[in-house]
């Protein structure tokens, strides 16, 4: 038998599986029991109601979907009184996800979620700051520290912010986190991306750009969610193109304790009870006793030794591809 319970900190979860914001409803517990996920992450909200962006909203790849959804929201209040209560039948820990235009919005919104029974406030540091001229906060490191500051000094609960991989700095914006007392760092959000429908010569949705999410994705994501796990101690949620036990192996492997599954769980329903019962089977076949054992245990790849031909006919030594946690290019 695997012993599938991780632990994000203070959180503990019966497995190391849950849904990716806005990719997960009340819906699906007509679909599965909800009592089999690590915990239920829901869609972001805001303080205020907000209608979204104006249709196309997506578009769809072979391999990948681009979103541009722009976080329509019920209000707090519909959350507090409508959304959480259908979760309460459950037994999965429930993780809100809060989304505001400066950081006193997001303390503010924060300290209203305080006694709600949420064990966890994911922060959505992807939207754009309005004191900084619409520059998303998680794309500087100053800015995701006031944020999670401003959570933290407002509610006594964990804060995950969750990271953008747009941002030119992932390492410091991580490492600023940290430092202000992020429980957690969830790595990470879409990639900033567009179309055009070559027959309308239209933008492919309405908003110009969105995130790319999806199985193509992937290896990128991961890269991120790796270099993360190497910058800082605090736990790290990897997400990002994970559609199988397999991706949520990798990602288990690269330093990550958790994962959250996104664009899969519109392919497939059962996405995530599919994930965790393959993560099972893989503990099994390979003798491990518990899934947390997974977290970082990636081997690296020996050393390739040079024969004395390709010794003689470099010109110059090359000193790696990518360069340790930071991932920058040397040689």
């Amino acid at each position: 038998m695997v012993d599938m319970q991780v632990s994000i900190g203070d959180v503990v979860l019966a497995n190391p599986v849950m849904p990716g914001s806005g990719t997960f409803a009340e819906g699906m517990a007509s679909v599965f029991d909800l009592n089999r996920l690590g915990a239920i992450v829901t869609k972001t909200i805001t303080d205020d109601i907000r209608e979204g962006n104006p249709p196309p909203r997506l578009a769809e790849y072979r391999d990948a979907t681009l979103f541009s959804i722009g976080i329509p929201s019920k209000g707090v209040k519909y959350y507090l009184e409508e959304t959480l209560a259908h979760y309460r039948d459950y037994s999965t820990p429930v993780v809100a996800s809060i989304s505001a235009t400066t950081v006193e919005g997001f303390g503010a919104l924060a300290a209203k979620l305080a006694r709600s029974g949420v064990v966890a406030i994911e922060a959505n540091v992807s939207c754009p700051n309005l004191k900084k001229d619409g520059k998303a906060f998680g794309m500087d490191p100053e800015a995701t520290y006031q944020v999670v500051r401003a959570m933290k000094t407002a509610v006594d609960l964990p804060v995950w912010p969750k990271m953008t991989p747009n941002a030119s700095d992932v390492i410091g914006v991580a490492q600023a986190a940290e430092a202000a007392g992020a429980d957690a760092i969830v790595a990470s959000n879409a990639l900033l991306a567009m179309g055009i429908d070559v027959e309308t010569r239209r933008p492919r949705v309405a908003n110009l750009m969105g995130g790319l999410t999806g199985r193509a994705t992937k290896p990128v994501m991961l890269r991120f969610a790796y270099q993360c796990a190497n910058a800082v101690s605090i736990p790290v949620i990897g997400c990002g193109g994970i559609s199988s036990a397999e991706d949520a192996i990798e990602y288990l492997l690269a330093g990550v304790c958790a994962v959250q599954v996104g664009t899969a769980n519109f392919v497939s329903p059962n996405a995530m009870p599919d994930i965790i019962d393959g993560i099972e089977q893989y503990c099994l076949r390979h003798g491990v006793a518990r899934v947390s054992d997974l977290v970082g245990a990636m081997i690296p790849a020996a050393p390739v030794p040079l024969t004395v031909s390709q010794s003689e006919s470099a010109e110059a030594p090359v000193s790696g591809a990518l360069g340790g946690a930071s991932g920058t290019f040397a040689g």
